[in-house]
């Protein structure tokens, strides 16, 4: 077993056991449970199903919505791989053509992109013609029911197909607007928006379901890393040290080795040029807790590249792996300007932070599934 595989079980174990909690100190309460046997009672009433999951998180057992396995016809039954910006875009493709090669129609989504909701609108429009290819097209009215498990974007989704929906037939009146957040649970009720004229498609967004039964440890820290699960549940310093492991796993910190001899070869040039760099200065200390600026995501950057070299021959030993982490949160503190508080206070600070720039995108795109090789589609 490797390093990132023990880190990732021993997480999962712990979302498993706050799985098995229903109700109080769990995720699935009464208000999921109520919420999965409405939208169990509408599969059956609309003409299609979208499946929204996570790019980065493509395992069926990991970031599936659990009744669409039982529930609902293939031939009404679409998959969406929303939040593809912060995805590894070959491994999106792949996935992609992996689930079309299942005979499901897949497609990656971004539902900030006014091009990517335009595509997922096309697609939508063309298959509801085709499931209701018997009844007169003007008239007939079409229902979309987007499910999925929580935060992988549904409300977001629902949102910018309305608004461009009625851009696209010029209609007037009042946006509707579905509560968007980064948390978990946000969305409380099944909520309708229309979202294309002649014929009528109107989309129901749900609230987001996650099974209390996780599959399987690895599955459970996946979803608990990106957003599917209340941190408060997990503990955000546990997901912050399994997100140093997944970092000092990948590759993409080798990017960020000369990030600081170019921005000061930048400074230096423009100071050269007598270009004036002071207010630059002034907005730093005015702003200096906002660790979305570009500078501070650039110096946490440098010290993650830092803290992973210094570490990289022996992260494939559990204890140096737990020094490593240790040592990244320390040296952290500088650059997200983490300085006064108490131990404690600035490991938690720190991965407050660095869990917001993983999931903002800000520290690189992660898939955490490969496509299996054994169904790896060729590009060829």
């Amino acid at each position: 077993m490797t390093v990132i595989s023990s880190f990732s079980k021993r997480l999962g174990s712990v979302v498993k056991e706050i799985g098995q909690k229903k109700g109080f100190g769990g995720w699935y309460g009464p208000h999921m449970a109520a919420a999965e046997r409405a939208i169990r009672e509408r599969i059956s009433m609309v003409d299609l199903v979208v499946e929204v999951r996570d790019a980065r998180v493509q395992i069926p057992i990991a970031s599936a919505f659990e009744p669409a396995r039982h529930d609902i016809h293939s031939s009404k039954h679409m998959i969406i791989l929303n939040k593809m910006d912060l995805a590894d875009c070959s491994l999106t493709e792949e996935w992609t053509m992996h689930f079309q090669k299942q005979n499901h129609i897949c497609l990656g989504v971004n539902s900030h992109n006014n091009d990517s909701i335009k595509q997922l609108l096309n697609v939508v429009k063309k298959r509801t013609k085709d499931l209701k290819v018997d009844e007169i097209q003007d008239t007939a009215t079409a229902t979309v029911l987007l499910v999925g498990i929580p935060n992988v974007g549904k409300s977001a989704i629902a949102n910018s197909m309305h608004l461009i929906g009625r851009m696209d037939a010029a209609e007037k009146g009042k946006l509707k607007h579905a509560v968007v957040s980064p948390q978990p649970g946000e969305t409380r009720d099944i909520s309708s928006y229309k979202i294309a004229s002649h014929p009528n498609i109107y989309v129901f967004d749900t609230p987001g379901v996650l099974s209390a039964e996780i599959a399987d440890d690895d599955s459970g820290s996946k979803l608990a890393l990106t957003g599917a699960i209340k941190d408060s549940l997990i503990g955000e310093c546990n997901l912050a040290r399994f997100l140093l492991a997944v970092l000092s796993s990948s590759d993409v910190y080798k990017r960020w080795e000369g990030l600081k001899c170019a921005f000061d070869q930048m400074l230096s040039s423009d100071t050269q040029a007598g270009k004036f760099v002071g207010s630059d200065q002034k907005r730093r200390r005015r702003y200096d807790s906002d660790h979305t600026q570009d500078f501070i995501v650039r110096n946490v950057r440098q010290t993650l590249f830092k803290s992973i070299s210094s570490f990289k021959l022996h992260l494939e030993e559990e204890e140096e792996m737990e020094r490593f982490i240790d040592a990244a949160f320390t040296a952290l503190c500088e650059p997200l300007r983490i300085l006064n508080e108490s131990e404690e206070d600035r490991y938690n600070a720190v991965a407050l932070k660095l869990l917001n720039l993983y999931r903002t995108g800000r520290l690189g795109r992660y898939t955490l599934d490969l496509v299996p090789r054994n169904v790896q589609v060729s590009r060829d």
